[in-house]
């Protein structure tokens, strides 16, 4: 079994060490969020479901915010954040069997119960090695700490699996009220910005018509089988998908020879 406490391995590398610097950066992404011209139909959604990217804050964390705000919405009892495993292979989906995950703003509990009925259900196992650094599923974490610092949470990172049993796990999180889940992913990855916009704007055509086959001809994401298997499920119980923000590391990098891209949207 693993340590009860889940480290966190990317804490002053991917986002601030310091929980006051974390506050400070969160409230920089609203103070920009507050000026964006939003349709009043579209402030008013509550989503099920967001897909977010994964980078570190000073590239993607305004764009994932910007999803943070319309999940904030619904006051989730339970959030499931589910992302690719980028440093070690294995085949299925490996659930975060701790207490608590470690943030710069204090622990976030595990819901083991729940975790446990999941895995029993839909035979998910461990896989420490998979959990142990994986930032696309940790960055989310100070975020969900900010937003509902009470909630638990369950990580599920998925390695080797088919898209559609990744989407039978997702249906049956979301036919749950209580629950939101959270999607990690970011896009295309070192192409010139041109390149890049091109590669990712099939990405967001797919996202955007819930066209699950269409993100095979071209998208370069690094959580395709989580874009696929969520777009999936969104046909399955009827949801519908609103794109929010997309940028690239060039709008703050501003190396435009080599960019990576990011996306957030929401199902609801």
């Amino acid at each position: 079994m693993p340590n009860s406490i889940r480290r966190a391995s990317v804490r002053g590398t991917f986002y601030p060490d310091s929980c006051r610097k974390v506050k400070e950066q969160i409230a920089e992404f609203n103070q920009v969020f507050k000026h964006y011209n939003i349709k009043k139909e579209t402030r008013s959604i509550q989503a099920r479901a967001v897909l977010v990217p994964h980078a570190g804050y000073v590239y993607s964390g305004f764009t994932a915010n910007f999803a943070y705000r319309f999940l904030d919405a619904l006051k989730p009892k339970r959030v499931i954040v589910i992302g690719p495993s980028h440093h070690f292979y294995f085949k299925g989906v490996s659930g975060s069997f701790y207490e608590a995950f470690e943030t710069p703003c204090g622990t976030i509990t595990v819901d083991s119960p729940y975790l446990f009925a999941l895995a029993q259900k839909f035979h998910i196992g461990f896989q420490e090695k998979a959990h142990e650094n994986e930032h696309s599923t940790e960055v989310q974490l100070p975020f969900i700490k900010h937003y509902f610092p009470h909630t638990p949470v369950i990580e599920l990172i998925y390695g080797k699996i088919h898209a559609q049993k990744l989407a039978h796990i997702i249906v049956a999180l979301l036919q749950n009220p209580d629950n939101s889940v959270i999607i990690s992913s970011d896009l295309s990855h070192f192409y010139p910005l041109e390149k890049a916009n091109q590669l990712d704007n099939i990405c967001l055509s797919a996202v955007s018509t819930l066209d699950n086959k269409l993100l095979y001809h071209g998208c370069e994401a690094c959580g395709l089988l989580g874009i696929d298997a969520m777009i999936l499920a969104s046909k399955e119980l009827k949801l519908q998908s609103k794109l929010l923000d997309y940028r690239t590391s060039a709008e703050t990098y501003g190396n435009k020879k080599s960019v990576v891209g990011y996306l957030s949207a929401m199902f609801y």
